[in-house]
């Protein structure tokens, strides 16, 4: 099935956003039913949706991924962007409302406002984006559509403007009633009666409401209207089209996707209210003036297309999605990648239903399309003519909180497990892969557990790699308290040429943060100098791996003073050897320590929740810096162990119910308390497969 080429004017760029569960993918499965593009209405829990289709989300019953989906609608096309509800997958949300020119907030009608609205409604504020809400799930025992008014005007500060009130609220729900219009929509069809008489106050009095925000939102309608004159259907469609674009109202529409009711309605309410892509002016930074340029939204104006997804697809190869802001892409031609200043060759450009694919010769200004298998292009990129590079700006996606270490299962998995990772993250900018130095571990970071798991089985099912996930190991450190001597001497004769080494070396404590100094110390020969490269050599080895649990030892000066040699038997292996003795007996006199990382972390939480977070911080070791009051929210900044932190996202998660958010940053290192390094001593010598009655 093909999909017509529209201009500008007749696209309408849609991302739905909502709370895990509030019913977007089969919302968006009853508007595709309904403009006819399917022709059977798939359900969530049977696994077929036209939106999850990924094995992963057809075993959750959740979204994973954004799903693309055109819908065309009385000679309009509706690009809409099924988003995941679920906060791990904040990457996903954030990719697609950057290049939505407006966003349709789903909520449940029993659940109400719950945190996963606000946090989209947060991410609709990030890209200033006009807003519909549509109120879901009217069918379900307990629902109330006046109760999710309510609770909307008090979590946001918006003007909502009902537009329709369902016929049966807390009740057998049947349809809807259209307010500007006066009229009652039975079914799915939509099918027209007159209003029920008890309602006819409330119907009165909600369509007041609705002139007097249409007529505020446009001066010659607010003449007519204080003049006591009713507005129009058209004329309240004009005002509230004005008034969404302006950000001062956004309407509530009201349906059930389960039951299919609602949902024409909505169709038209998209048509009729939601901006087309060219409503406001786009502007990108011109690389050859630079400045920031203007572009027009429209076919002739400099290419100019912003790559928000990229999707790992284990047939096709690497899809990008992207949207074009300006001028037009056309298959078969080639582009600039501003980021790499690589030129690419643009193959067959595809639209996108789900994982249907429709070839396309072109995607024109303010249309979104897919391309198969581009060489140097991320998410985030732009892509532009080469005789006019632009840049447009990019998508800011929110750093990892969660961290598992990861290996893979068998030598096989071991040889594709680079190549894998590199995909997976290419794909998904919210995950990161790090190779930790000081513990060895690859360590896979992300946005929560679920985050995770879910990578763990794409790489799997995607590229036959199978991994095991841990706990990251603490990169603890040691260091010494006091300055201590010692003498090391390596002496080994076999008969022939032996080994011979002899040197004093001084350890003495330096700052935090002060790493390793060695110094040269020697007067008259006692080690000649050709040797002295290798005592240090031979000390920074062995500080690898220090005497207390096996840790790199930091923060101390290391002074060569005194030592000897034999002018047949010394090397440079023997005074490398002799070093490393010398080291670790004067360690031992030199009172070591380990040390623990310590991170500097900020913590966003409602106000009601403050001392709960508070006191699970105290309990986690914490040192609070400050705390601050902004907009019904508390900043917390405290500096906090690493160790106590490898779970904050799931407890955090936890003590707000998904309302904190946290960043965090590494900040220094200090002594760990001595119980606990008892602890950790031990643990790392049975780990090290040593008895402690050996040590």
């Amino acid at each position: 099935m093909r999909v017509k080429d529209y201009p500008s004017d007749r696209l309408r760029n849609v991302v739905l956003l909502a709370h895990g569960g509030a019913g977007k993918t089969s919302l968006a499965e009853a508007l595709l039913f309904h403009s006819g593009a399917i022709t059977r209405l798939g359900r969530v829990e049977e696994g077929n949706t036209v939106s999850d289709y990924d094995p992963e989300e057809i075993r959750r019953r959740i979204s994973v991924n954004t799903s693309l989906l055109p819908i065309e609608w009385r000679d309009h096309k509706i690009n809409l962007l099924d988003t995941p509800g679920y906060a791990d997958f904040a990457g996903e949300m954030l990719g697609s409302t950057r290049v939505a020119d407006a966003a349709l907030i789903i909520v449940d009608a029993v659940g109400g406002v719950e945190v996963g609205t606000e946090q989209v409604w947060s991410y609709a504020d990030t890209y200033q984006l006009p807003r519909l809400v549509f109120v879901n799930k009217l069918e379900r025992e307990n629902a109330s559509f006046t109760r999710v008014v309510d609770q909307l005007r008090q979590a946001f500060p918006a003007r909502f403007v009902p537009l329709q009130l369902p016929l049966g609220d807390s009740a057998p729900f049947r349809g809807l009633i259209d307010l500007s219009r006066k009229m009652a929509q039975v079914g799915p069809e939509g099918g027209e009666e007159s209003i029920p008489s008890q309602a006819q106050e409330q119907v009165e009095a909600y369509r007041q409401a609705i002139m007097e925000a249409a007529a505020e939102a446009d001066d010659e309608l607010i003449m007519k209207y204080l003049e006591g004159t009713d507005l129009s259907p058209e004329e309240i469609s004009r005002g509230l089209r004005a008034g969404i674009r302006q950000g001062k109202i956004v309407p509530i529409l009201c349906g059930s996707a389960y039951q299919a009711v609602g949902t024409r309605q909505l169709l038209d309410a998209i048509l009729e209210l939601v901006p087309p892509p060219n409503y406001r002016e786009v502007k990108a930074y011109n690389l050859r003036s630079g400045q920031e340029e203007a572009l027009p939204a429209g076919p002739d104006a400099p290419l100019a297309a912003l790559v928000f997804k990229t999707f790992a697809d284990p047939y096709v190869g690497k899809l990008s999605y992207f949207r074009v802001y300006a001028g037009q892409l056309r298959s078969d031609s080639r582009v600039l990648n501003v980021r790499t200043n690589e030129e690419e060759r643009m193959g067959q450009l595809f639209l996108l239903r789900g994982k249907e694919q429709l070839p396309t010769q072109g995607i024109s200004a303010g249309d979104i399309g897919v391309v198969a298998k581009l060489q140097a292009t991320s998410t985030g990129d732009t892509l532009c003519d080469k005789a006019h590079p632009l840049v447009l700006p990019s998508i800011a996606f929110p750093s990892p909180v969660f961290s598992a270490a990861i290996t893979p299962k068998t030598k096989a998995d071991l040889d594709k497990m680079g190549s894998a990772l590199a995909r997976l993250v290419e794909e998904d900018p919210t995950l990161q892969v790090q190779r930790e130095p000081d513990t060895g571990e690859t360590i896979l970071r992300g946005m929560g557990e679920s985050h995770i798991d879910i990578a763990a089985r794409r790489l799997h099912q995607k590229f036959g790699v199978e991994i095991v996930t841990q706990p990251p190991r603490i990169p603890y450190k040691e260091t010494i308290r006091k300055t201590a001597s010692a003498q090391g001497r390596y002496k080994k004769q076999t008969g022939g040429r032996g080994q011979f080494g002899d040197v004093f070396l001084r350890l003495e404590p330096l700052p935090r943060g002060s790493g390793f100094e060695f110094e040269d110390e020697i007067f008259g020969g006692a080690v000649p100098k050709n040797y002295i490269p290798a005592v240090e050599k031979g000390l920074r080895e062995a500080i690898q791996k220090g005497i207390l649990a096996g840790y790199p030892t930091i923060d101390f000066r290391a002074a060569l003073h005194d030592g000897s040699y034999h002018p047949v038997d010394s090397s440079e292996m023997a005074f490398k050897i002799a070093a490393s003795l010398g080291f670790k007996k004067a360690m031992e006199q030199a009172s070591p320590v380990l040390l623990e990382p310590i991170m500097n972390v900020t913590i966003t939480v409602p106000e009601n929740v403050m001392g709960d977070v508070l006191g699970d911080l105290n309990a986690k070791r914490a040192r609070v810096m400050g705390m601050e009051q902004t907009g019904g929210k508390s900043i917390i900044t405290a500096q906090v162990p690493l160790a106590e932190m490898q779970r904050y996202a799931t407890d955090l998660r936890s003590i707000t119910q998904g309302r904190g958010t946290f960043t965090m940053e590494f900040s220094h290192y200090e002594e760990v308390p001595p119980h606990l390094s008892e602890q950790i001593i031990k643990k790392a010598k049975q780990e090290a497969g040593v008895e402690e009655e050996e040590e």
